[in-house]
């Protein structure tokens, strides 16, 4: 039997990138069964059904998938529940009666496009600089017949889980994107198929990343808001190899030099 929760909702409204924004004040009634964002999609039928603008937001996927959804809820990265995308957290998870502050990801490489909606197209250029594997590793059943320990494969597989969403980044105080880095990263660098760019993409990946974002300094709030709970062990992996790619791309060139 689900509840009827009545609450009132302090959302940032912001026309446009540059402008000002503030905070508006709605109030709703929400079944508790109803997720995040049901409730959002509610509150903008009110506000279309009375010819106001409705709230901004990202969604796609609304099953924890694309990392799409993303909002600051109550001064926390997706809310309240730990290992949640906004898309997936209810109604709940709050009490009747509540006051609820609804905000977009605060970064300066996340610039605001319009109330709750950022441009999280640094992430793009991240992967861009090489978050891909483009040497010939033949056809898929080349690469199936590849040992690979479980170890890597595993290790492989939980760096790959992250969705891309910036929560890291809205949740660190430094505006550090290290772990989605890190987890696009080693989830080729640590198979057999990514080796022959590893520490050119770890070099292209981590100096792409410094143009758009803060420094880390292990605070660990990344792994706290990550939906995906990604272990910051991969920052670690991340940073040794970019160490290293400096020495082996320097020796690279000089053999490049020679011949």
């Amino acid at each position: 039997m689900s509840e009827t929760l009545n609450l009132t909702l302090k959302v940032w409204r912001q026309n446009a990138t540059g402008q000002a924004g503030h905070f508006e004040t709605y109030t709703t009634a929400v079944a508790d069964d109803a997720s995040f964002l049901e409730m959002l999609d509610y509150v903008n039928e009110d506000l279309i059904r009375n010819d106001k603008e409705p709230i901004a937001f990202d969604h796609d996927c609304r099953e924890g998938i694309c990392g799409s959804c993303g909002l600051m809820i109550d001064g926390q990265a997706h809310g309240p529940q730990k290992g949640t995308a906004t898309c997936q957290l209810h109604m709940r998870k709050f009490s009747n009666g509540d006051t609820i502050t609804i905000e977009p990801w605060r970064a300066a490489g996340f610039p605001i496009i319009k109330d709750l909606v950022v441009n999280r197209a640094a992430f793009d250029r991240i992967i861009e600089s090489g978050g891909y594997i483009s040497v010939n590793t033949g056809s898929a059943p080349d690469a199936n017949i590849i040992p690979v320990p479980k170890e890597t494969a595993d290790a492989a597989m939980d760096a790959a889980a992250c969705i891309g969403c910036g929560a890291c980044v809205a949740a660190c105080p430094n505006s550090a994107a290290n772990l989605f880095t890190a987890a696009k990263m080693q989830h080729l660098n640590l198979l057999p198929q990514g080796q022959p760019e590893r520490y050119s993409r770890a070099e292209s990946m981590v100096e792409k990343m410094e143009e758009f974002f803060g420094s880390c300094t292990n605070h660990g709030e990344c792994k706290e808001a990550c939906p995906k709970e990604i272990s910051i062990d991969f920052i670690a992996m991340m940073n040794k190899d970019y160490i290293k790619s400096k020495r082996v791309n320097r020796r690279r060139l000089g053999q490049k030099k020679v011949g």
